[in-house]
């Protein structure tokens, strides 16, 4: 069966799943592989439970169903990953509407939000939930394309050579925007300019394609990086230069507010809801979009204000003790050192860092690390842990904890009270769970 005839299928039986726990009437179970687990195993099982067919691409499971009542319901392919990117290809092809592309090493989940945010002032707006952003997350995103939607806005991640060039090609987007490059994943990405390569992989699509790239023109490595693929279709947003959106920060104690216009309008201003002065960039990002798809600017103004963060990102959480700024979703050099400058000059007192441990640097994580710690030094914060051993190979003078679950025993018995706290880190670190007791 080619994809054209698997779509068709999926046509008649528009719900695929790739959970055999959850398998709706009349599904297509689709038969993906992990680390720890092989859907095809579960195949007949999924049918027994009401999906319609499955894919599976392991074929000793089919020569031993050949003579079942399931046999003509299991779907035999070389590739059940490759196939589920590319049915959901073949599903992005049925509408020709604007699909935006967002990648880069740091904001592009708040990026995505505030995109949506304001293009739904006027369109009605698929776009990724979470951070559905991998070679799975892509094709569900996509999958949930309807007749009524106007536009998409997808999220894109990466960890390795190669990942946006899949992504795109699964995507196949119209329009795009790469929030910024930085030192993330290097250890696959095995260096900065392995990261630069690969979150390129989406400006050369697009301009193979003749489509708009949207661009921070403050961002010399983006800049550099459009400039030698010979970029031509940009709208570029800035906070420094004569670009067509500009924008400034006027305060943020603690959530940002900043003014912004376009061409020689006059000024907008916006108070937001995000803490963090780097969160203008995305910003100035959303409403570059919004102009270019025709959203009027008070609408934008609007949406921009209305947004509340809810995903550990740039946060405020007040709580009976202190007051928490929580960003524990991402920790890499180049997000921590934003976060630190951010909360160094916030004019508030006293303040505490709690900060996890940064992952998949390679050879140099100590390097890093260490270089996080002298900053501590210099910025005399008032009280600062570290989670992570990591923080232990450093010349470091501050209380290092192993993990969340030791920062959580000492929390039980000498709570800070009256703090300003900064809680940085990422996912994995699982700081998220120290609100409740803060």
């Amino acid at each position: 069966m080619n994809i054209q005839e698997i779509y068709k299928l999926y046509q008649a039986h528009p719900c695929i799943t790739t959970d055999s726990r959850d398998c709706p009437e009349g599904s297509i179970f689709l038969a993906l592989k992990g680390a720890s687990f092989d859907g095809n195993k579960f195949a007949v099982n999924a049918l027994e439970k009401g999906c319609s067919y499955a894919i599976i691409d392991n074929a000793t499971i089919k020569e031993e169903t050949v003579q079942s009542e399931y046999a003509d319901r299991l779907i035999l392919v070389e590739d059940c990953l490759q196939t589920y990117k590319d049915l959901a290809r073949e599903h992005r092809r049925q509408f020709q509407i604007p699909v935006i592309a967002i990648t880069g090493t740091n904001g592009k989940t708040t990026t995505k939000e505030l995109l949506a945010a304001v293009l739904s002032e006027r369109y009605n707006v698929l776009f990724t939930q979470g951070n559905y952003n991998n070679d799975v997350g892509v094709p569900k995103t996509l999958f949930g394309l309807k007749p009524e939607h106007d536009i998409a806005v997808v999220e894109m991640g990466a960890s390795h050579p190669g990942d946006i060039k899949t992504l795109v090609e699964t995507t196949e987007p119209t329009h795009g925007l790469i929030t910024n490059v930085g030192r993330a994943h290097l250890l696959g990405f095995g260096s900065f300019e392995g990261v630069k390569r690969t979150k390129g992989e989406l400006y050369d699509y697009l301009i193979a394609h003749g489509c708009p790239i949207f661009l921070n023109a403050d961002n010399n490595d983006l800049k550099q990086m459009a400039e030698e693929r010979h970029a031509q279709q940009m709208f570029e947003y800035s906070q420094h230069s004569d670009t067509d959106i500009r924008g400034e920060v006027i305060s943020c104690a603690p959530f940002l507010r900043f003014q912004w216009r376009n061409g020689n309008q006059p000024w907008n201003e916006v108070q937001t809801n995000l803490i963090g002065s780097y969160n203008i960039d995305n910003m100035l990002a959303a409403i570059a979009t919004g102009i270019h798809f025709g959203i009027e600017e008070k609408q934008i103004c609007h949406a921009l204000e209305s947004y509340i963060p809810k995903n550990n990102r740039s946060q405020m959480e007040v709580t009976k003790h202190n007051k928490l700024i929580i960003d524990a979703y991402n920790a890499n050099p180049t997000s921590m050192a934003a976060a630190l400058d951010n909360f160094k000059i916030m004019d508030v007192s006293p303040k505490m860092v709690i900060l996890g441990k940064m992952g998949e640097l390679g050879d140099i994580w100590k390097e890093e690390h260490q270089k996080i710690v002298d900053y501590l030094r210099s910025a005399q914060f008032d009280k600062v842990w570290l989670v992570g051993e990591e923080y232990a190979a450093t010349d470091c003078p501050y209380r290092i904890f192993k993990d969340v679950e030791e920062v959580k025993t000492a929390l039980s018995k000498e709570r800070p009270e009256g703090y300003y706290i900064l809680i940085k880190g990422s996912n994995s670190n699982k700081l998220f769970q120290l609100p409740e007791f803060l």
